[in-house]
């Protein structure tokens, strides 16, 4: 699997992901193309270079003609999902944004859906979280990691005056993610990029093993005193083991106010529905009154519907959401003949060629009430027919 590890030594922001991604061997003029892609007019991209002390780097810029508005994250859906883009770069560009949102509707004390984006919502927003998710994707990236951030101090000027460093939203934002507070009087981390690494980024740790093939290097928007201000990343494949994987959705949503046999009721109509799974966790909630947690895992394509549903047709008022990485084995459906009839069973194929089986439960349960004969009979004679053909 192909890895991405960005090394933050002078932070992180939106452009600077563009910049070094384009350094790493992502096409230029594929980041052109990309307002057309997203139906954005007036909007012209710059790539070039920049010498920030002793890097040559790549540096993005994003201009715009005429007054752009205030967008709520209704318009930003409806935009991304209007694109011509791929369904995961879509469900991922989302998630930035609707991280974001999230960060912002905390830091005014409103909803996601009723915050302006402000600088944050912009067009150059945009085209950075589209384009970093679209460059990843293009480079074949599986796994993205990052180093710790280095947020920088002072103040800057927004629309509502002089805020501290870091800036309200991405404070919020990173929460949970390692940071560093260097004496540099300066915005090293902009709520763009802490909502790209936050919403993108595993694991926050030293670089993964793996056997490097590309390094980009992306500049940022000034010059620093104290440091270069640039944003590398190393692009390379893993050397761990070669488990396939992929992106899924998983999402949450906590009830203690639910009658439980309606919730157990919805976990065969969300896998109706397309969810790869979904299951039910006991919990105690706030005070403590005992709840359920309901976990989903689909593709991520099918995360806003499958969110939708658990809204209308339970008492949850919101739903977590996340994209993970699983990893899993390759599998295919047999059916076997056995004493009691055909049975279906599903066989999983371990990288080193080793297979096993195992039956899928309706089939045994169809042929055990065909027969009369207990369930543990009919699956082991599944299992025992798969043996003996030789597997």
């Amino acid at each position: 699997m192909r890895v991405a590890y960005f090394d933050c030594f002078s932070g992180v922001s939106g452009d600077m992901c563009l910049g070094a991604l384009i350094s790493a061997g992502w096409p230029a003029a594929e980041l052109e193309a990309l307002p057309g892609r997203l139906q954005l007019e007036g909007v012209r991209i710059t790539v070039g270079e920049a010498r920030r002390g002793p890097f040559v780097a790549t540096r993005v810029e994003v201009g715009v003609e005429g007054r752009q508005p205030h967008r709520h994250l209704k318009h930003v859906r409806a935009m991304i999902e209007a694109g011509d883009l791929d369904r995961e770069v879509q469900a991922r560009a989302l998630a930035v944004f609707e991280r974001l949102a999230d960060a912002e509707a905390e830091v005014h004390g409103s909803s996601r859906e009723k915050v302006h984006f402000h600088e944050v919502g912009a067009v150059d927003a945009l085209v950075d979280v589209v384009g970093t998710v679209e460059a990843l994707r293009a480079l074949g990236v599986g796994e993205v990691y990052a180093s710790p951030l280095r947020l920088g101090r002072g103040a800057v000027r927004s629309e509502h005056g002089l805020i501290p460093v870091p800036a309200p939203a991405t404070a919020l934002l990173l929460r949970g993610a390692p940071v560093e507070m260097p004496d540099i009087e300066a915005e090293l981390v902009t709520p763009t990029g802490a909502a790209l690494l936050t919403t993108l980024v595993r694991h926050w740790s030293s670089e993964p093993s793996f056997r490097l093939e590309r390094v980009g290097t992306g500049a940022g928007g000034r010059d620093l005193k104290e440091q270069p201000n640039v944003l590398r990343v190393l692009i390379g494949e893993s050397l761990s083991s070669g488990l396939p994987s992929r992106e899924v959705a998983v999402l949450e949503t906590a009830l203690d106010d639910e009658n439980p046999q309606f919730v157990a009721a919805m976990v065969p109509r969300l896998l109706d529905q397309g969810a790869l799974d979904a299951m039910v966790v006991p919990t105690v909630m706030k005070k403590g009154r005992p709840g359920m947690m309901l976990v989903v895992v689909a593709e991520p394509h099918q995360a806003a519907a499958l969110a939708e549903s658990l809204m209308r047709e339970t008492s949850a008022l919101g739903v977590r959401a996340r994209i993970d990485r699983r990893y899993e084995l390759a599998r295919r459906p047999i059916e076997v003949e056995t004493p009691f009839g055909r049975i279906l069973m599903k066989v999983a194929t371990h990288p080193d060629g080793s297979e096993r089986a195992a039956p899928e439960f309706e089939s045994v349960r169809a042929a055990a009430e065909r027969s009369g004969r207990p369930l543990r009979e009919v699956s082991e004679a599944a299992i025992a027919a798969w043996a003996r053909a030789g597997r």
